[in-house]
């Protein structure tokens, strides 16, 4: 899961997956990560910003948990069993004190557009560097590149797009209310989610700056 970048002390991870990114009308917004190819093997995290604006992230182990921390900004990190299961259009994650369960529907233009895309250039760098500037202009807040925390750059290869239709969420009991856009964006990196509920296939590159020690 890691190509060379020409030097040494500079590395990339590849992890291959899914992202949700979904708003609820509470006001709460979520990032679901799921990812079954990685340099940590299959897992799962779940970043939370709640209305008051704190950020929160869910991830399966301390591993996990400091990789994803050191590159995104959180205000509490939760190390928690993540449970992500899936049937058919239906989705539901078991995340501590987070249980949510959303749906997919058809996919539209985009979904099949990125579809046609092969997977080996969708995986490249350099073609998530190239739709940068068309996904910022079809999508306001969204990023295919930029620099994350600790000095890494990351790149995101959208595969498939999956427009998400219903959504159930709780968090410590309380009921966060049904689907509603990603407004205002997130702010976990450089970059938001689509403000228009949806899963995303993708691919994500993520160059470790020299001396981050990560794993390869």
């Amino acid at each position: 899961m890691t190509a060379g970048s020409g030097r040494a002390t500079s590395r990339r991870l590849r992890f291959d997956g899914w992202i949700a990114g979904l708003g609820t009308s509470q006001g709460t917004r979520l990032v679901l990560g799921h990812w079954p190819r990685s340099p940590f093997g299959s897992f799962s995290d779940v970043m939370v910003e709640r209305p008051d604006g704190e950020r929160l992230l869910f991830a399966p182990t301390r591993e996990t948990a400091d990789f994803v921390s050191g590159t995104y900004v959180f205000d509490t990190v939760c190390v928690v069993p993540v449970d992500v299961r899936i049937d058919g259009d239906t989705w539901t994650v078991a995340a501590g004190p987070l249980l949510l369960r959303f749906t997919t529907g058809r996919r539209g233009l985009l979904g099949l557009l990125l579809r046609a895309v092969p997977g080996p250039l969708a995986r490249r760098p350099a073609w998530s560097a190239l739709t940068d500037v068309p996904a910022r202009v079809l999508m306001p807040g969204v990023r295919t590149r930029g620099s994350a925390g600790g000095s890494r750059e990351e790149w995101y290869g959208a595969r498939d797009l999956l427009p998400v239709r219903t959504v159930s969420a709780s968090f410590e009991g309380g009921d966060l209310g049904g689907v509603a856009p990603v407004d205002p964006p997130v702010r976990f990196g450089f970059g938001s989610v689509p403000r228009t509920p949806a899963l995303t296939r993708v691919t994500t590159t993520v160059r470790l700056a020299p001396g981050d020690g990560r794993p390869s």
